[in-house]
């Protein structure tokens, strides 16, 4: 149990930032499990591990790096299956996050994280959430049994581009490691019918990229988010704000601001939710978003406030673009308008619209709605 607290806690540099708890019972209390929301809004616990935290890569960021003195553990594929079930039957992990420092080539480590799935699936019966890594340089055969056996699958694409992963991980090759098993993983979608998969539908897809680690641009990341959500059809783009490691060639360049990060997600939901084009987002001349401002009511504050949107006659589009307004409000304002003309921002607030963020940018029966916000 020893290893599998130390490599839960090392995973926690790969993954995105989520609150954290620890297990109350006393032999597993250092494994970290990972309180997830799930898209469907469901509530999971996760717990989120390396199957090996050795690696033969030397990535100039990446904790994992070969060479970098730290302590390493591997499991073998049936004893990680062991341990996870263990945490499952005990009721303290209802499903799997589980990668792995490369070891003897992408293809061997990525037949051990499938050997492991397998076990769980098959041996095991487990028929939980797990979402798999996919290691670079994968063959299309293995992707696929990934896509049978796992809720979903990710490959880190870690920079927005070749000359941008140069700076990170010389030793990566990004057409064919790295971008080339994502575009198999929406081919088999498209081309090939789900009755294989372990629940009768193919695992959804997402990316991860390194912010700042590369002096990369905005622009860039989000560009190449883009083409994620529209060519390969990315359920999601995470961002890691760039930390320094100690004992890696980059642990003197400075950290990415988390605020940085923030703003990225929040574009990256404009792009894939919201109906915005990469071209619409308010880049600044350096090709960063601006860091005080939310991306939205930046674009609102130039095309907005003095144009506002009529909320009784607006298009679901036209409310998406307005701040304090999510595809899930932009119907419902639609449903409470076919009952009756909304002409207070108190109607507004009742259905949940964050009012004081919307009332700039908004007309209520053609009226300016921050001249009606009530004080009591």
């Amino acid at each position: 149990m020893d290893k599998l607290a130390l490599l839960s806690s090392q995973m926690g540099f790969e993954t995105d930032s989520e609150t954290r708890v620890n297990s109350t019972c006393s032999r597993l209390k250092d494994v970290d499990i990972t309180p997830t929301v799930m898209p469907n809004g469901r509530k999971t616990r996760l717990l989120k591990t390396l199957l090996s935290s050795a690696c033969e890569r030397d990535c100039f960021y990446c904790p994992f790096r070969a060479g970098r003195n730290f302590r390493r553990a591997t499991f073998a594929p049936e004893e990680f299956a062991r341990l996870f079930m263990q945490l499952h039957k005990a009721d303290l992990a209802d499903g799997l996050f589980v990668s792995s420092a490369l070891a003897g080539g992408g293809i061997r480590t990525q037949e051990k994280l499938l050997d492991t799935v397998e076990i769980l699936r098959g041996k095991m019966a487990f028929r939980g959430y797990i979402h798999l890594k996919i290691m670079p340089g994968a063959e299309k055969g293995q992707v696929m049994r990934a896509m049978q056996l796992a809720d979903r699958v990710s490959v880190n694409l870690e920079a927005p581009n070749k000359a941008r992963l140069a700076k990170l991980a010389p030793k990566k090759v990004f057409w064919e490691e790295l971008l080339q098993p994502l575009r198999w993983v929406e081919q088999i979608r498209k081309e090939k019918a789900p009755q294989d998969a372990f629940k009768g539908t193919w695992a959804s897809s997402t990316t991860q990229f390194v912010a700042g680690g590369a002096d990369e641009s905005d622009l860039e990341l989000l560009s190449t988010t883009s083409r994620g959500y529209k060519d390969l059809g990315l359920a999601r783009t995470y961002f890691m704000a760039f930390n320094p490691v100690p004992d890696t060639p980059m642990e003197n360049k400075s950290p990415t601001p988390a605020l940085r990060e923030l703003r990225l997600y929040q574009a990256s939901f404009l792009l894939r939710d919201y109906g915005f084009d990469l071209e619409e987002l308010p880049f600044a001349k350096d090709e960063n978003l601006p860091l005080p401002t939310d991306p939205k009511e930046a674009w609102a504050e130039i095309h907005l406030k003095h144009s506002p949107v009529e909320v009784n006659d607006a298009t679901p589009r036209q409310l998406l673009r307005v701040p304090g307004i999510g595809p899930k409000l932009a119907q419902k304002i639609i449903r409470a308008r076919r009952v009756r003309q909304l002409r207070d921002l108190s109607q507004l607030k009742k259905l949940g619209v964050a009012s004081k963020r919307a009332a700039p940018f908004i007309l209520l029966d053609g009226k300016r709605a921050a001249q009606q916000i009530q004080l009591f």
